[in-house]
């Protein structure tokens, strides 16, 4: 993407000009809070777009207003994108988080007009400098001081483009009055004489439209005539320059322009998309009249066009195909999701039904790939102790479901903290966090390496032959229930994807309950051994394959280690990984230099294991440092998946699809969900699925959740999910009903559900058709 500079470049400063605004700039810039500046996207390591939070008040009184903004500067030939950023790019965002004050609508300043050379695509944003800003409160009962932060999150582009985020935050003290500030209340005066005025408004000018037709044909051109009148009513004499109107997203219209017609008239001319909006489009966007010679007047247009008819063939928004209705299409109909975060009076299910799924999902997660190797480890363990510790059963079974239970309600504490931030959260999500990945593959290493004997656990060597510490016994079965519960996140077992989305998205008792019944259902199986009378007389009598097991499990667990190295390369590249292998190398030295201070008195005894904590604590803070890994790492232009022909999910390229008359198949996952893995690898990738898809043209769309992503949160809530995976199949004959597939696919259900999705979108081929599953 280049920019047109050649129609700007009176504008642009040069020589001592350049230095001395460059120099005022530094030094306002100094001035601020150093949480309120900031640097981002990255390019050859040289930032290109850098951030300030912005206030027009060194003070201000309670129940008064004021201005808060964040000023973008970029480099040359580099811009951002507009809140319609044209046929590509991705609309700036800026988010707030201010108590005690409420913030109003962000104000957007006319844009730019940028075109590749060959001018196929034309795109709308700022370059050099902008302010993008909105109108605060400040609360009545304000005192003290208020604290004011932002998210900002752009794509900053030249020819290639680079995602850039901010967060940035200062303090505004509340006095008597609000003091302006002299410095940037200025900036924000002439960032708001940028800001387009409502067309009608008090001394603005008014505009009108007549359309060559009352009505406007799906997929067709249409025509018609902007008249633009000034507060008096006279014709808008003056001119405009070069890209004088920039449209709005309009439901149902794919482009529109506008040109000179005379003395305030201006051509009409637009395409109507080839899908009939549910409602009739309104003409958006900013016009802007007058010359830089003269002066600009920036008008905001808000009119309605005209109703959109089908043309032959054209598929309606949210109508269902002809066919015979039947009761298996009432049965199926799925209901459309219209909410970002379902209220708990809109969830799914019951609160008995969700705490019943989680208990069962719960009890399945013990068989997932996740939480296996820990089930087998208990299993041994049990085994033993009924053999030479019978007595001990129980305060053993009691300790590793209290683990789980004790891990459950951590979780569910971090769910209701997190969001009560403003985030939204999913089963899972601290898996895309790789701290926290290090910090399980360190753990998961020092398992396996005591089941080989490295160290011991609570004993010393000499004691191994004589009674076992009865505490720290209790505190490693404890231990095994934590290990499962943070071993169990990224599995959804069937029934559990529902229930936990049910919680995620009630009150804070709710989430509480959930998760204690999630814990009760993954302890299940232990706790059966206590309390079913003479079933752990059924285990295997103990003997030398015990120690044998015992080592062998160490080996699943570091084949669970590889699957962590493999989650850390979907976070931080393979720099990360390589992080992460040197800091498991460093977690090994110190655990065996723990297990040989076991074997040594006094002073060598606090040496050594003092040496085996600086080995881990100095190899953590050189390794451990993954935004380093991240920021090397590329955006990834396409998710990589085993089913060939995938794109990006996208709710705009799925829009297209269906439009197009495609079916489309939607697959949300992860790289650290297992489950997820399983059904790609043994479902989605075979033979049979792929032509199913071939044949049906079905677009084919992955959403990766590796790492976060508020859409995708989004989009799971809606249908009462708050993990991976998901599979979503929609129709073209009906979009706006969805069908979820189960968290555990099959081949046959795969085919089937996207050979209804097609049927369903050619109606006439057969009589009745059912368009969501029954």
């Amino acid at each position: 993407m280049t920019h047109p500079w050649s129609k700007r470049s009176g504008s642009r400063l040069g020589g001592l000009g350049a230095v001395g605004a460059l120099l005022l700039a530094t030094v306002a810039q100094a001035a601020l809070p150093s949480t309120a500046v900031g640097s981002t996207a990255p390019d050859e390591g040289d930032p290109r777009l850098e951030g300030a939070l912005l206030l027009d008040a060194t003070q201000v009184k309670a129940g008064g207003d004021f201005r808060v903004g964040v000023r973008l500067r970029l480099d040359p030939e580099w811009h951002v994108y507009w809140k319609n950023p044209g046929d590509s790019g991705l609309a700036t965002d800026v988010a707030w988080d201010a108590p005690g004050i409420a913030v109003g609508d962000l104000r957007w300043p006319f844009p730019s007009t940028f075109r590749t050379p060959d001018g196929f695509i034309t795109t709308h944003g700022y370059h050099d400098e902008v302010l993008l800003f909105a109108p605060a409160h400040v609360s009545d009962k304000a005192t003290g001081t208020l604290t004011v932060s932002t998210a900002v999150d752009a794509l900053a582009c030249k020819v290639h483009c680079i995602p850039a985020q901010l967060v940035l935050s200062r303090t505004v003290p509340v006095g008597p009055e609000t003091v302006p500030d002299a410095e940037f209340a200025p900036l924000f005066d002439a960032a708001q004489a940028q800001v387009p005025v409502p067309a009608g408004a008090q001394g603005a000018p008014r505009v009108s439209l007549a359309l060559d037709g009352t009505s406007l044909t799906a997929g067709k051109p249409f025509t018609g005539t902007l008249s633009v009148t000034t507060a008096d009513g006279k014709p808008f004499a003056g001119n405009v320059e070069d890209d004088f109107f920039v449209p709005g997203r309009i439901a149902g219209v794919d482009s529109v322009t506008l040109k000179r017609k005379g003395p305030g008239t201006f051509a009409l001319e637009g395409q109507a998309s080839s899908v009939v909006p549910k409602s009739e489009p309104r003409l958006t966007g900013a016009l802007r009249l007058g010359t830089k010679a003269t002066g600009f007047t920036a008008v905001d247009v808000d009119t309605a066009l005209a109703p959109v008819v089908a043309a032959a063939g054209a598929p309606v928004a949210g109508a269902d195909p002809l066919k015979v209705p039947s009761v298996k299409d009432a049965l199926g109909k799925v209901k459309p999701a219209v909410a970002a975060a379902p209220v708990a009076a809109e969830a799914p299910m019951g609160l008995g039904l969700a705490l019943l799924f989680a208990f069962l999902g719960g009890a399945l997660l013990n068989l997932m790939p996740c939480v296996f190797p820990v089930l087998a480890i208990k299993a041994y363990g049990f085994t033993r102790m009924v053999a030479e510790e019978k007595g001990k059963v129980a305060p053993h079974a009691a300790a590793y479901a209290g683990g789980i239970l004790a891990t459950m309600l951590l979780l569910a504490g971090a769910v209701l903290a997190v969001r009560a931030g403003g985030n939204s959260v999913g089963w899972g999500f601290q898996f895309q966090e790789p701290l926290f990945v290090a910090g399980v593959s360190a753990v998961v290493v020092a398992f396996a390496l005591n089941l080989f004997g490295v160290y011991t656990l609570g004993t010393d060597g000499t004691a191994l032959a004589g009674k076992v510490d009865q505490s720290h016994g209790l505190l490693r079965s404890a231990g095994e229930g934590v290990l499962a519960v943070v071993l169990a996140t990224p599995c959804s077992a069937p029934l559990l994807g529902t229930a936990v989305g049910f919680a995620f998205a009630a009150g804070a008792a709710t989430v509480v309950a959930v998760f204690v019944a999630l814990g009760l259902g993954l302890a299940l199986p232990f706790c059966l051994l206590v309390l079913v009378p003479g079933l752990a007389k059924k285990l295997p009598k103990p003997g030398m394959w015990m120690e044998r097991g015992k080592q062998f499990l160490g080996f699943a667990l570091l084949g669970t280690t590889v699957w962590l190295v493999w989650v850390m390369g979907g976070l931080a590249g393979v720099d990360g990984m390589a992080r992460l292998l040197a800091f498991l190398i460093a977690v090994g030295l110190g655990t065996w230099l723990y297990g040989q201070s076991q074997g040594l008195e006094g002073g060598r005894r606090g040496v050594t294991v003092a040496l085996a904590v600086l080995v881990l604590v100095g190899a953590g803070a050189v390794a451990l440092r993954f935004e380093e890994a991240q920021a090397s790492l590329e955006t990834r232009g396409a998710v990589a998946s085993s089913h060939g022909g995938s794109q990006p999910w996208d709710e705009a390229a799925v829009t297209a699809a269906l439009a197009a008359g495609q079916p489309v198949f939607v697959d949300f996952t992860a790289d650290w969900c297992l489950t997820c893995k399983f059904n790609e690898r043994t479902v989605l990738s075979r033979d049979d699925v792929r032509q199913a898809f071939l044949k049906h043209n079905v677009a084919f769309f992955v959403a990766d959740w590796t790492r976060r992503d508020a859409r995708i949160t989004t989009k799971l809530a809606e249908h009462g999910r708050a993990g991976v995976p998901m599979y979503l199949v929609l129709s073209p004959g009906a979009p706006d009903k969805p069908e979820v597939l189960n968290e555990l696919l099959t081949a046959d259900s795969v085919i089937q559900a996207v050979q209804r999705a097609a049927e369903c979108g050619s109606p006439l081929k057969g009589g009745s058709v059912v368009c969501a599953r029954p």
